[in-house]
């Protein structure tokens, strides 16, 4: 089974409504994006998805800061808070 599958079957089986997608910064803080379960498929996980990183410490301005975050998922787990 691949890290994506097992990531969509922990979603399902563990009935969680919400996906934290966490990342550091070029500084070292963490940052993050969460997500509604059902915004996380397949393609998310292996396609990844667009954001605007021009609020984050160290990152290019506003006209430059197009970014693309493409998740870990053999580093994914179920944070139990």
């Amino acid at each position: 089974m691949s890290d994506i599958q097992a990531v969509l079957d922990s979603i399902k089986d563990n009935d969680i409504e919400y996906v934290d997608i966490r990342f550091t910064d070029p500084r070292g803080k963490l940052q993050h994006v969460t997500l509604i379960n059902d915004e996380v498929t397949a393609d998310f996980l292996e396609e990844g998805f667009m954001f605007d990183g021009s609020s984050i410490a160290g990152w290019k301005s506003i006209d430059e800061s197009d970014m693309k975050l493409i998740p870990d998922c053999s580093s994914a787990y179920i944070d139990p808070f």
